[in-house]
Order: structure tokens, then sequence, then C-alpha cells
């Protein structure tokens, strides 16, 4: 059975999950691993770098894409994942909304769903269950990346009740809770201001843990530093995720994987006193 907690204790930083979108159409780095040859090199590199999970995407969800049918999905991670798992030498995410997807890269020695629907998906929760997987909750407001939901009684209430409703489910469906992991979906259903309430509340989040961080390169980090093209924004994504870091976030789903373990290691050195 996969346990986040087991995994967080062989480090003495947060975890640095290493994104690898498999898919021409990524808000960020969309094509550069679209060949099973680009997509391996970019694993070992991004292993090599330091990353202590990789999470694989086949179905982009920036910002006006549409979504690709889960044929597709399928069919790029068919041709993808048993080269990924043969090659990586840390654990393998995959980033999907779909319970059969979920299906066959848990089949293929996936080791962590890494779940964007927002809902309890009964049919996700079994294979989860079944395959005695990781499983990452993400909050979206019931909406998606270019949506702006309302939040009435606030975002940060929102994504707390969020959280306890899907751990609540999951227990009872018998899911262990090292199991969980809990993402507040930056810009997912959300406007800037909502991110920003959210990053500044990750002390107050971290109640919830494992808690995950996903703000790499995004558009409030672009509105905060200016910077229109989200590969212009590394230096502003690892202040952002050295900081969540240092306010409880245990994971930090990244683009710039060796930029962000330098950060963290230099942030835990200054915390302990020693090298």
């Amino acid at each position: 059975m996969f346990s986040f907690k087991d995994l967080i204790k062989t480090k003495n930083r947060p975890l640095v999950m290493g994104i690898l979108n498999i898919t021409p159409d990524s808000f960020s780095d969309g094509g550069e691993a679209f060949t099973v040859e680009d997509a391996v090199k970019k694993l070992k590199l991004l292993c090599n770098e330091g990353a202590d999970i990789i999470d694989v995407g086949a179905c982009s969800t920036a910002p006006c894409n549409e979504l690709v049918s889960e044929k597709e999905e399928l069919n790029r991670l068919k041709m993808f994942l048993p080269e990924i798992i043969k090659h990586s030498t840390v654990p393998v995410s995959v980033d999907t909304l779909r319970a059969v997807v979920a299906e066959y890269a848990l089949s293929q020695g996936v080791s962590i769903i890494n779940d964007e629907s927002g809902i309890f998906n009964n049919s996700m929760a079994e294979c989860v269950s079944r395959y005695g997987a990781g499983w990452i909750f993400m909050h979206t407001g019931g909406g998606c990346s270019s949506d702006s939901v309302k939040y009435p009684d606030g975002v940060i209430k929102d994504v707390s009740d969020f959280f306890n409703n899907m751990k609540k489910q999951a227990v009872e469906f018998g899911i262990g809770e090292e199991q969980l992991c809990y993402d507040f979906g930056i810009g997912f259903g959300k406007t800037r201001q909502n991110d920003l309430e959210l990053l500044s509340a990750c002390q107050v989040l971290s109640e919830f843990s494992p808690l995950l961080v996903g703000v790499s390169r995004k558009r409030v980090i672009g509105e905060i530093t200016g910077e229109k093209l989200p590969k212009d924004r590394v230096a502003g994504s690892v202040t952002a995720a050295v900081l969540c870091a240092y306010n409880g976030a245990s994971i930090l789903r990244v683009h710039d994987v060796k930029e962000t373990v330098d950060a963290l290691k230099v942030t835990n050195a200054f915390k302990r006193g020693i090298l």
C-alpha cells in the first residue's frame, strides 16, 4: 500500500513532484516531451535533479483548452507509460480526472492518482482502494481552470469543507488516511485573488496533511511579477514554492525541479541552523 507519510519521512525537506506532460498543449511545456524518447530523456533529467515523484499528464487542463477524449488520453498513456515506469527511479503519479484512465495507469505500476475531477467518484475510489494507491484530491469549486466560482463563505472555508468531505468519504470507503493527499487547486475555479488567499493560508490548510501546492508558472505568478510567458515565471514560482513549504506544504508540484530542490535545501539549512 502506498503511503505519503512514509515517503515524506525519507526526506528532511518537503517532497518535490516533477511535472512530465506528454501533451502538445499544456500551458507551459506542451510538446516538449511528445515523443517517447523525449519523455524518457525528460524523466531521467527530473529524477537526476532530485524529483521525489514524477507526475505524468496526458490531458491538458490549461485555461481555454478543450479536454481530449478519454480514448486519446488512454492512447497517449499506452504509448508512453510503460517506458516511463521502466526508467523512473521514483514513484510515478498520473494526473487525470477519469477512473478508466486511473485503472489503466495503476495496472501498469503507477503509485499515485492525481485526481483533478474535484468530486468524489465511487469508481475512482474503488480503483484506488483495490490497488492500494495514493490519491490526491484537488479542489476545483466545481469549475475548470477557465472558470471563476463564487465562494459566499470564502474560498478557504470552501476548500476546508471540500477536504473534510473527501477525506470522510474516502475513509468510509476503506481507504487509509496515509494514502490521501490534499491540493487546493491553484487556478482551478478561482480568481487570482482566491489563489493568493489560499497561498497565504498554507499554514492554516496544512492541518490537512500532506498538503500539496501546485503553483508553478501559473497565472497568479504572472500577475504578481508581470511576466506574461509561463517560462519566464521560474523565479516567482520557486519563491512561492519555498514560502508554501516554509508554511506547512508537504509536496510541491513544479516544472523547475533543480531550482526548487536547491532553494528548499537552503531554506532547510537556515531553519535548522546546520548544513
